[in-house]
């Protein structure tokens, strides 16, 4: 009733601000309405009783669920910060865990020296990828190894004809150089990546390979980077896979890309250095990698039964036993998603598959027998519980609703640690590793909060096999035309967006929300809540009203 009463007062203020008076009709009404509800004391008390005996306790339950969720990430951030920290401080480089030793030729005789080279397949998946397709094709041709131990593999899905033929035209064209490529489509998507990914290892020429090294359409690997990582397949045979670092070409085009940026760079930098360093196991991360191809096959290969087939294939690997690496100082240019909506369904894709793949394996993950407890504990509570599921709820559910909605409900009292004490530990334990974007930790935090509302719900989706749990949409490159942005200043022209194509409903109805939440903590709360609700509904109507990212071809 308090909540009624101090929006009418809004309304006849803005009302009073407008020269309204109070012979006009509306005024009247409002007027009219505001006593009524003043008259009905009855009505007050009854509401004050119900929220005293059923709402707030029901609140508190709600809120003491979240404080323990968010013990559980802080303790989980707090591991792996320590552990990356003492990785980064003693310098525990992988090279100095595991055997490594320069690949070496025999420059006075060119065929035996290159016996020494195991045979690597590089795969391409790509799908109409028009944009990146010269780049990751040539920089899968330019590695620094020898020509006959090498094949490329380019698995073209696209169904656009005209890029069909680009590709295939650029594979001949390696080809005519003495490159050994080999163009392969086939006449359906199913499975999409993970089901082109393996009908790629189903061709007679891959049984020739001992290594396989994949790489997305806009990922540029650097010369050196099979010599880099197959001398830790070659002379550790316990190792099936080897990760590098995601650089990315197009970070600083726009805040969204910066703030990615600085999520990912987490995510390599902690998650997955503490994860190699304790337990040699993280997710694979689909690109930029080296599996051990006797160790794929032993799994069952690639499987498409969730939109990340890749970390399926990781977490069945390592229940097989067998270990993982990550290089963290090997980087591998990519591109982030510069449009909201590219971002949005890359995001819905991870965390809606990450979350069914725990539902789909959590048993078969306690029943592993290769495996030691605390291992199975581990990617059972730290790698699939805390960040795959916990995470994407808890920020989205206590950060943008719970917090906002106890200032409507002053009998609810939300300890000061919860609010403040962990997410600001959490939220500088990231800038640690960042210490280069710590001017940008409030966007990142307010942009996440948002981002977390589509997370939280995918996770949703996953865990219970609801309608779009095997919604696979690519991410847009930009490619050559956001180079062509950089060096022009404009992107090829295209039609202007319509208003109605801009708007982000969700995000605008959790901004009025926010907004509505911290102007009555402002007339009526005894705390400041209102200064972080006003920041985030600040950033809800920002992304509603899609002001965020760049304009793609497809946006």
């Amino acid at each position: 009733m308090r909540v009624l009463m101090f929006f009418f007062s809004l309304l006849l203020t803005s009302a009073s601000a407008l020269n309204i008076t109070r012979d006009t009709p509306l005024t009247k009404t409002f007027s009219q309405v505001l006593d009524v509800i003043l008259s009905q004391d009855k009505v007050l008390l009854v509401w004050v009783e119900v929220r005293a005996k059923v709402v707030a306790p029901l609140m508190r339950v709600v809120v003491w669920v979240c404080l323990a969720m968010s013990v559980m990430m802080f303790v989980e951030a707090l591991f792996m910060g320590l552990v990356s920290l003492v990785v980064k401080v003693l310098k525990m480089r992988p090279e100095k865990r595991y055997r490594w030793e320069a690949m070496r030729g025999d420059d006075d005789d060119a065929e035996m020296g290159h016996c020494e080279f195991p045979m690597v397949l590089i795969q391409i998946p790509m799908y109409n990828e028009k944009e990146v397709y010269k780049l990751s094709i040539g920089a899968a041709c330019g590695l620094s190894w020898p020509s006959d131990r090498m094949i490329v593999q380019v698995l073209d899905d696209s169904t656009d004809l005209t890029v069909k033929e680009l590709v295939e035209l650029e594979c001949k064209i390696w080809a005519s150089k003495g490159m050994n490529i080999n163009y392969e489509v086939r006449d359906n998507r199913k499975g999409y990546k993970g089901g082109a990914l393996r009908e790629g290892m189903e061709h007679p020429y891959v049984q020739q390979c001992d290594f396989v090294a994949i790489f997305d359409a806009d990922f540029q690997p650097e010369a050196d980077f099979l010599m880099r990582t197959i001398p830790f397949l070659k002379y550790n045979s316990e190792i099936a896979l080897v990760q590098a670092r995601w650089e990315f070409v197009n970070s600083k085009k726009c805040m969204m890309t910066r703030v990615q940026k600085m999520s990912l760079d987490y995510h390599f930098k902690v998650e997955q250095e503490a994860g190699s360093s304790t337990f040699a196991f993280f997710g694979f991360n689909g690109t930029a990698g080296v599996w051990r191809i006797s160790a794929l096959n032993e799994v069952g290969g690639w499987m498409d039964r969730t939109t990340v087939e890749d970390m399926d294939l990781a977490v069945r690997a390592s229940l097989k036993g067998w270990n993982f690496v990550y290089v963290g100082d090997l980087k591998v240019k990519s591109e982030l998603p510069s449009t909201f909506k590219a971002y949005r369904y890359q995001q819905h894709r991870w965390t809606c598959g990450a979350a069914n793949l725990f539902r789909k394996m959590a048993v078969e993950i306690v029943k592993a027998k290769e495996v030691s407890l605390w291992k199975k504990f581990y990617v059972l509570y730290s790698f699939f519980l805390v960040r795959k599921v916990v995470a994407h709820i808890v920020t989205f559910f206590f950060y943008c609703i719970v917090i906002p909605t106890s200032v409507l409900i002053p009998e609810v009292k939300i300890p000061v640690w919860g609010v403040v004490h962990i997410p600001t530990t959490i939220t500088l334990l990231n800038a640690i590793r960042n210490p280069s974007s710590i001017h940008l930790l409030v966007f990142w935090v307010v942009f996440e909060n948002v981002m977390s509302m589509h997370r939280m719900k995918a996770t949703l989706i996953g865990l219970f096999e609801a309608g779009g749990v095997d919604e696979w949409v690519v991410t847009e490159k930009l490619g050559d035309a956001l180079l062509a942005k950089s060096e022009t200043g404009l992107l090829p022209e295209k039609p202007p967006i319509r208003l109605r194509d801009r708007l982000n409903f969700s995000e605008l109805a959790l901004g009025i929300f926010l907004l509505l939440c911290a102007s009555y903590d402002v007339a009526y709360g005894n705390n400041y809540y209102y200064v972080y609700i006003y920041l985030q509904a600040t950033a809800f109507f920002i992304m509603g009203f899609g002001y965020v990212g760049t304009s793609g071809p497809n946006s």
